[in-house]
């Protein structure tokens, strides 16, 4: 009999890695303290804050203040990813068990694809700083918006040969929120919000139970 799941797709900021003391745990967030930006982050932050459709203009905006910085000096600062508690073995046992296993994130790809290769996931789907000659260029690609989270994950599904059904997602922000409402399964780990959990088959502060709570669907 055919399971009930066959892919698990993972949100990277606050889920998969929390980087401590910045807005959201987000690799964006360390992005710019390790570029020695924190002020000039924040303040773009503050601008832009409760307006999702404005996302692609923060993003160019925080590229743009990385101009000319070296990557290796940012990479030195936000590596080795900080894992959430317990990710690396329940990453590990999905990916054994048979699962699609990939990230969908507007993080940054820098960070998700670090993750990807040493998870051994199938993919990663995130936003791009482009760097030339080891420096950021100052631009930046947008590959997942705020408000085009559930369309993202619906593509990558679709090149996997899934069906939102057939998928979990695990998320904890309200971004995720439409993506928890129409896959298979989704999980909120350590949500930032009440609607967040609300949106949300499982909730649980536990990431080594998340493959439990995956395979438990149509058990």
């Amino acid at each position: 009999m055919r399971r009930a799941l066959r892919g698990v797709f993972f949100d990277l900021d606050g889920t998969l890695v929390r980087y401590r003391g910045v807005d959201y745990e987000s690799s964006w967030g360390a992005i710019g303290v390790a570029a020695g930006l924190r002020e000039a982050w924040e303040e773009l932050l503050r601008r832009y804050l409760g307006r999702p459709d404005s996302y692609p203009q923060w993003v160019r905006e925080n590229a743009a203040l990385l101009r000319g910085v070296e990557v290796a000096r940012v990479a030195a600062e936000i590596f080795p990813p900080p894992y959430a508690d317990g990710v690396p073995g329940a990453v590990r046992r999905l990916c054994e068990a048979g699962y699609v296993v990939g990230i969908v994130s507007s993080g940054v790809s820098l960070v998700a694809e670090r993750v990807c290769r040493e998870l051994d996931m199938e993919f990663a789907l995130a936003n791009e700083l482009v760097m030339k000659e080891g420096r950021f260029t100052g631009e930046a690609m947008v590959h997942v918006a705020l408000d085009d989270k559930l369309d993202k994950v619906r593509l990558c599904a679709k090149q996997n040969g899934l069906e939102l059904s057939e998928l979990a997602f695990v998320g904890d922000h309200l971004n995720d929120v439409p993506v928890l409402k129409r896959v298979g399964c989704g999980i909120a780990y350590a949500p930032k919000d009440p609607e967040v959990g609300r949106a949300a088959r499982y909730v649980t502060a536990r990431f080594s139970e998340i493959p439990e709570l995956v395979q438990r669907v149509g058990s």
